[in-house]
């Protein structure tokens, strides 16, 4: 070791698993350790050092808990937006509503600043009440038929097209899209009605809606293509009511566009049982169609850096909702969640090292318009995304989170499942993301995290008119805002 001048020089000799420091002025050895108990202090240095670390994370995780425990205002945010501005499906009044209570909203969870983000979004409307009268043949004589009729609960697919008056034909079942192309020289002029159900041995329901959903992104333009009129599809649901669930359609523009509306369950079962005895025909009525494109904006609010004030963290969910409901767990627990998170970190004093975006996207329900803004507008300006967070799975009990990013970041996040742990969070898994985020990954490779809650409940109320302030609970809505800031808080202070 050099010395410094005017002071003896030391030398670290190793001698098996012996170190010995010795001086340079004297052959005598001032200081022996042995290398195994070296080691042993060194660790036990780095493991003091980490703990020390820990802690000060733990207090800090502590005092968010007593903040939004205590004093939240996601539930009164939530029932605001709820019960003031209801349904607001982009391109409606109900959504210029919505952006102005967001704005005033974010503005006063305190941030550095809050904006208006223009983007174009599409403008459809349901054009009035969808019907769906089913008649079922209950006896013939002769030339002489007696039908039974009976009203089923139906909502139009988003984006779909209206029957332009009422569309009468009959019906045929499918089971899924093998069936389909089994019965394809039987469907010229018929109503194809899909009746897949929802798996019930996936335990995260989400598999389920993977695996269902197809039916009523692609069922419309695959039954357009032999000759079908139109479509019903057994709602994406495995609750026990029988409210339809509607959702986004997306037409093969090289195929005829046909109307296709979605069915409540106790009807699909109903219908499903009554094919198997008898002829079933269908009277549609419904008038989805597109408006020209409008003005939306996204909302964002902004803590600034005090270190790296040009990288940027972003957490989010989406503004608009389908118009048969208010939108409360989609996705108005992930809009008061994400201003709840801003605000507990201002309450506290927090000064972020990177600068925290709170965005209020628009539109991800048919079209996805306000992340993709948000993603062009930060390449634009080469902006560095170090991480992008959504809530959009309900305001259900905490689970935990899902990554996607490099196995370098993965597993930083999973070093702090520990501190997560006693406010829900119980897994880190790999693959996560949001519809509104995803644009960030494409656009400049950000990783991605989603906010898990409790799933069970969840597709009881997706896109359907069940989906309202009542349905939405407290506590559990405030843990959500509480381990999503908790997250926020260690990306800030440790980066990825």
């Amino acid at each position: 070791m050099p010395g410094i001048r005017g002071l003896p020089r030391f030398w670290l000799l190793k001698s098996g698993t012996w170190l010995s420091l010795v001086c340079a002025n004297t052959p005598k050895t001032v200081y022996i350790y042995h290398m195994k108990k070296l080691l042993s202090v060194a660790a036990f240095s780095l493991a003091a050092l980490a703990a020390a670390a820990q802690s000060d994370d733990s207090i800090f995780i502590r005092r968010l808990a007593d903040e939004v425990l205590t004093h939240s205002t996601a539930y009164e945010n939530l029932r605001v937006l709820t019960k003031q501005v209801g349904g607001r499906l982009a391109g409606s009044p109900a959504m210029v509503k919505a952006e102005a209570w967001g704005l005033k909203a974010m503005q006063a969870a305190g941030p550095d600043k809050a904006w208006l983000q223009e983007c174009m979004v599409p403008h459809w409307v349901r054009g009035g009440r969808d019907l769906l009268l089913a008649e079922r043949l209950v006896s013939s004589t002769g030339k002489l038929n007696k039908w039974s009729t009976r009203y089923l609960d139906v909502l139009a697919l988003g984006n779909s097209v209206g029957t332009n008056g009422a569309l009468r034909a009959p019906i045929v079942e499918v089971r899924n899209f093998a069936e389909l192309e089994a019965k394809k020289d039987s469907l010229k002029g018929k109503i194809v009605f899909y009746n897949y159900k929802f798996n019930p041995t996936f335990v995260k329901t989400f598999q389920s809606y993977g695996d269902a959903v197809v039916y009523r992104g692609q069922g419309p333009s695959r039954a357009a293509r032999y000759g079908a009129a139109g479509v019903i599809v057994r709602s994406m649901s495995h609750s026990t009511d029988n409210n339809p669930h509607t959702g986004s359609t997306n037409y093969n523009d090289s195929l005829p566009k046909i109307p296709a509306v979605a069915l409540g369950l106790r009807d699909a079962d109903w219908l499903d049982s009554t094919m198997r005895t008898t002829v079933v025909y269908a009277t549609m009525t419904t008038g989805g169609h597109f408006l020209p494109d409008t003005i939306g904006h996204n909302v964002i609010g902004e803590l600034r850096g005090s270190q790296f004030p040009n990288q940027y963290i972003t957490i989010g969910g989406h503004l608009d909702s389908w118009d048969p409901a208010e939108g409360a767990h989609d996705d108005g627990a992930g809009v008061v969640q994400t201003m709840e998170v801003l605000r507990a970190l201002r309450a506290l004093g927090y000064k972020p090292r990177h600068s925290i975006r709170f965005v209020l996207f628009a539109n991800e329900e048919n079209g996805t318009r306000g992340g993709r803004k948000y993603a062009e507008e930060a390449k634009a300006k080469g902006e560095q995304h170090i991480l992008a967070l959504e809530s959009d799975e309900g305001g259900f009990t905490p689970r935990g989170f899902g990554f996607t990013g490099l196995e370098a970041q993965y597993q930083k996040m999973l070093a702090w499942k520990d501190l997560l742990a006693p406010y829900g969070t119980g897994e880190i898994i790999r693959g996560g993301g949001g519809s509104d985020i995803s644009p960030l990954a494409k656009e400049l490779n950000t990783p991605l995290c989603s906010f898990i809650p409790d799933s069970q409940r969840y597709f009881d109320y997706h896109h359907a008119r069940n989906d309202i302030f009542e349905n939405v609970n407290k506590r559990e809505l405030e843990l959500g805002a509480l381990n999503i800031a908790a997250l926020i808080y260690l990306v800030d202070k440790y980066g990825l």
